[in-house]
């Protein structure tokens, strides 16, 4: 505590934000984080402002041995938008929004959420493309790689990345693009939050002057959710979709005889269009007579998912995983696995990829797994700690069960996984590469609360 502080009696005189701590009316609510299962206790928080607030706590955590943790989104799997007893650098009020429409270009500070910049791009006829979620934010989703609804389009977030501001662990501000220190600009596409705090990042804007989107409710049988993969393989590059595959949850647009009996919650995204979006969806509404059909033409934004109730924090244990194919065995196992766990809430999530992403040469960002065909997430929802040990071993064995040759995982959706699951993240030569440069930016390990590339030896 002494370390602290004497950290935060250093910090008064260079900070233009503000030092938050246990004793403060806000400090529990500015501590928790959107999942629940995390109750730590920092410190202080300190709500930054400016690049230069950034590198005064960065300065402060380094010279006196504090943990030290970057919240953004607060989304984090793993519960590392927090620390117990150390300091949290809190980036929330780092929202600043440009957009360069003669360049093409929109700067963001990474304290802005993806519903945010997407809005900010929206009303000139662009995008950016981020996750499904548009509260996360944009630092957290773009560092890990960024798969969402423009992925086989646009390809990732960070395919989209033009620039970045950076306060290393040394202290230093730095501007980084492909011809300023490109190493490292190679490592923050992919590689997390492990080299610094990214205060500032510029994208590539899309044009996205129509688009058509929205939620297509199914009834979950194998040939239905073998025909919904068969179809977003098959679908122009111009949709992308996630297909979510649950017992229905008792939704208002559900039928009650429904309630409980497997779904597929379909989203589907398209650039483009109407009539093109039409065509390409009508493979999808072929399956089988919809439940509920959301799909509409409108603003992209739309799609994101709504604010969540700041009172909601659910606990879940997942896995990420990919996959070759899904046809009907692949999908009866799958469906026969939800049947038969009791978890008050299961759900497997299935995004065909390609396109845009896969176009990218693998070893071009530290996202690498540019030629997996589809991303799977499997997941479920614990109440007790002797729920979460069930859940978790049910989820390991159903990983087992529906494992094919493409290996790995995707970083934005590890959890506690151990160091076993984050070398899976990176492939090949990705992983030593990734030890090279966080030894080069990060000795020490200080930026150690994320998914951690420990620096090479």
């Amino acid at each position: 505590m002494i370390a602290l502080a004497d950290a935060l009696a250093g910090l008064k005189s260079k900070l233009t934000g503000r030092v938050i701590l246990p004793a403060d009316t806000d400090y529990d609510t500015a501590r928790t984080v959107m999942y629940g299962g995390f109750d730590k206790k920092p410190g202080a928080i300190v709500r930054v402002r400016s690049a230069g607030d950034v590198q005064a706590v960065v300065n402060a955590a380094r010279e006196h041995g504090l943990e030290l943790a970057v919240r953004s989104g607060g989304h984090s799997n793993a519960g590392h938008s927090s620390s117990d007893g150390g300091l949290v650098m809190d980036l929330r009020e780092l929202k600043a929004i440009t957009v360069d429409r003669a360049a093409g270009t929109l700067t963001a500070e990474t304290g802005a959420t993806a519903i945010e910049v997407t809005k900010a791009a929206g009303e000139h006829g662009m995008v950016v493309g981020f996750g499904d979620a548009g509260t996360v934010g944009i630092g957290g989703i773009t560092l890990g790689g960024g798969v969402g609804y423009m992925a086989r389009k646009y390809g990732l977030t960070i395919d989209s990345l033009l620039a970045a501001e950076i306060v290393t662990a040394d202290g230093t501000i730095r501007k980084l693009d492909a011809a300023h220190e490109p190493e490292l600009f190679w490592a923050i596409r992919g590689g997390g939050g492990n080299f610094g705090v990214v205060t500032r990042l510029t994208f590539k804007l899309s044009p996205l002057p129509q688009f058509t989107g929205g939620m297509l409710a199914l009834p979950a049988t194998a040939e239905i959710l073998a025909g919904f993969i068969a179809a977003a393989n098959a679908a122009p590059e111009e949709l992308s979709t996630i297909a979510n595959v649950m017992p229905a949850p008792p939704m208002p647009f559900l039928p009650a005889e429904v309630h409980g009996k497997m779904v597929i919650l379909g989203m589907l995204a398209f650039a483009g269009p109407p009539d093109a979006a039409e065509k390409a969806l009508a493979p999808f509404r072929a399956l089988g007579k919809p439940y509920a059909d959301f799909i509409k033409a409108g603003d992209y934004a739309q799609l994101m998912y709504p604010p969540e109730d700041p009172d909601y924090h659910p606990t879940a244990v997942a896995r990420t995983m990919y996959l070759n194919r899904v046809g009907a065995s692949e999908a009866q196992t799958i469906l026969d696995e939800l049947e038969h766990s009791d978890a008050v809430f299961r759900v497997v999530q299935l995004r065909v990829l390609g396109g845009a992403s896969a176009r990218v040469a693998a070893d071009a960002t530290a996202y690498a797994h540019r030629k997996a065909p589809m991303m799977a997430n499997l997941a479920a929802f614990y109440t007790t700690p002797e729920d979460k040990a069930k859940r978790e071993a049910w989820i390991a064995a159903f990983g087992r069960r529906i494992e094919q040759e493409e290996k790995g995982a995707y970083v934005n959706f590890l959890g506690l996984d151990g160091p076993e699951r984050m070398e899976a993240a990176y492939p090949d030569g990705t992983w030593e590469k990734l030890r090279r440069i966080k030894k080069q930016y990060d000795p020490a390990n200080l930026f150690r609360l994320n998914q951690n590339i420990a620096p090479a030896e």
